[in-house]
């Protein structure tokens, strides 16, 4: 059920500044892999996970999101074993689970044998991962996040923010009326760790990063108690149509459905195929 954001999310929205004060551009350091070389609605998409039968404690886990706005669909291998297929921008695929160590992560054209991302990616067991594929085209590159995917105390959503467009300035992301941004300051591949807040909706909205003057309303966003979710900047400052700048919106997790199958936005059944 919906409600609007009270005065005890206020507060808490408005001292998240100085709890987040060490998330600027030194986040923006890859941890797990070394990087290789107008605006509409947010979109929502659910990634969850493939069943626990494929996997458990002894695996790693990992989401991948097209997120370069002039790339084609492509098609995507961690080693061997094809974890996207015609995955267009900016869908994800629900996390795979992978054997731990180093796999080359391969991005090609879809259906062609083009590849435009060819780079080592060490996947612990245990742990979970997202690894966006960003930039224009012309300068696609991975980066690779480590998830959090710890349940969130009763009552709250946890949310992490990707500034994922490649051409956009700096940027807040704040609540409307609120001067204090939530996320301050943060550039191209710059991201937060994932922070509690309370559940309910919010107008949020994107700023010139140490101004108020906002470039991106998103009225109406759902945060739901029990949740993860990771809210990306995506398209070209610019840009029309697809490529257009606007929020992309994906739920990493739902408590009421850890150890789930949810879907993922890539369309697909997330089983491997040999024959693709």
């Amino acid at each position: 059920m919906l409600r609007t954001l009270k005065a005890a999310p206020l507060l808490a929205l408005m001292v998240l500044p100085l709890v987040l004060a060490g998330c600027g551009k030194s986040q923006s350091k890859n941890p797990v892999a070394p990087e290789t070389q107008g605006i509409g609605q947010a979109d929502v998409a659910v990634s969850g996970m493939e069943s626990e039968s494929r996997g458990g404690r002894g695996y790693a886990k990992a989401m991948f999101v097209h997120a370069s706005p002039d790339a084609p669909a492509v098609d995507i291998r961690a080693g061997k074993r094809l974890v996207a297929w015609n995955l267009a921008f900016p869908n994800n695929t629900r996390y795979r689970f992978l054997r731990p160590g180093t796999r080359d992560v391969r991005v090609n054209v879809a259906g062609t044998k083009t590849t435009v991302i060819n780079a080592p990616v060490m996947f612990e067991a245990g742990k979970a991962y997202s690894v966006f594929a960003v930039n224009t085209v012309a300068n696609i590159a991975p980066l690779v996040l480590t998830d959090d995917l710890t349940r969130p105390a009763r009552g709250n959503a946890h949310v992490r923010f990707i500034h994922l467009s490649p051409n956009a300035p700096p940027v807040d992301i704040g609540v409307t009326g609120v001067a204090a941004p939530v996320f301050p300051n943060k550039s191209f591949k710059d991201f937060t760790p994932f922070t509690p807040l309370p559940a309910g909706t919010y107008n949020l909205e994107v700023r010139l990063a140490g101004s108020q003057d906002a470039v991106l309303p998103l009225p109406g966003i759902k945060l739901e108690a029990g949740k993860i979710y990771t809210v990306f900047a995506k398209g070209l400052l610019g840009g029309t149509g697809a490529q257009a700048l606007g929020a992309q919106i994906i739920v990493n997790a739902d408590a009421r459905r850890y150890g789930g199958d949810q879907r993922g936005n890539d369309g697909d059944d997330g089983e491997e195929n040999p024959t693709r």
